[in-house]
């Protein structure tokens, strides 16, 4: 019988082959169906080709015992899906024991977003004096003039910045990728961290990233979310904000200063602004303040 080890190996494998899926989202895969493999061998001493649907129920029981949100458990259950959809193409599988496992209804809810006067707050709190400071200061407002993910920021390198023309490639989910205007106020902060911060910080040493740690190296997705959180307490911002509070400010603020929605969906590339309560929300709670910042129609402001 193929081990547990070797089942994961080659669905990863497939992924990668067949969707091009990014190295996170096969690390959660990878992540998921490993915990839920350690559970069935010391729970039931069952191998992941044998499971059946009471041990999926069973598992599922035990993830909410241990508080396991709703969220959680469809994100497993979509991995186990998909796991085993792949075992019974290779007929390693007679019947997908997920095919009578309903996933939970998910609450529909709106995400968290920042005013304008937030974003104001947060961008105004790096120590641009500093060359870290700098750097941060021109990731921030990179970040929020074009709504790129926080893994695709991270992961930038020089040679995707294209200073002339205003945009990034920018390389998303699945290895697709897309051009992203910046603002002129993103592409100011860009230059100058560019000019001074980043030489400052590799003293000499060569870097294809972007955005440099003073190791020479890229920053982390998780680094970065210290960043955030440490320059909104910082900044003395009370609500809970997370580097994909920035992601719906960008748009949110795009929509309240007269961006076509159309146009909207393309940057962002997300799915969130097929729920039309969300899009009313959004032009309801920003519409008193279209105009009150003008800063903003700088930093939004892009060319397409």
């Amino acid at each position: 019988m193929i081990s547990n080890e070797a089942l994961l190996d080659g669905f990863g494998d497939a992924l990668w082959l067949e969707d091009g899926l990014a190295r996170n989202t096969l690390e959660s895969y990878r992540r998921d169906l490993t915990l839920f493999a350690f559970w069935l061998e010391t729970a039931h001493g069952k191998s992941l080709l044998q499971v059946q649907r009471m041990d999926l129920l069973d598992y599922l029981a035990y993830k909410f015992k241990r508080k396991s949100g709703a969220r959680s458990a469809a994100r497993l259950l979509s991995s186990l899906k998909r796991f085993y959809r792949y075992q019974q193409r290779e007929k390693r599988i007679e019947t997908d024991p997920t095919l009578q496992v309903d996933s939970p209804k998910l609450p529909r809810s709106l995400p968290t977003t920042m005013t304008e006067e937030d974003v104001d707050t947060l961008l105004a709190a790096p120590n641009i004096d500093m060359a870290l400071g700098l750097r941060d200061k021109a990731m921030l407002e990179t970040l929020y003039a074009s709504g790129v993910r926080v893994s695709e920021l991270v992961t930038l390198s020089l040679a995707q910045l294209n200073q002339d023309a205003g945009v990034v490639r920018v390389i998303g989910k699945g290895g697709k990728e897309r051009l992203v205007p910046l603002g002129q106020e993103a592409l100011a902060w860009i230059e100058r961290y560019l000019s001074s911060a980043r030489p400052d910080i590799l003293l000499g040493r060569r870097a294809d990233a972007l955005f440099v740690t003073s190791r020479a190296g890229p920053m982390t997705r998780q680094a970065f979310w210290h960043l955030i959180r440490r320059y909104a307490k910082q900044a003395a911002i009370r609500k809970g904000i997370s580097p994909h509070t920035l992601r719906h400010a960008f748009a949110t603020h795009l929509l309240n200063h007269g961006a076509d929605l159309r146009v909207v969906q393309m940057l962002w590339v997300t799915r969130i602004f097929r729920q039309r309560k969300f899009i009313r929300t959004l032009r309801v709670k920003g519409s008193s303040n279209c105009t009150k910042n003008t800063i903003h129609g700088d930093r939004l402001r892009i060319s397409l």
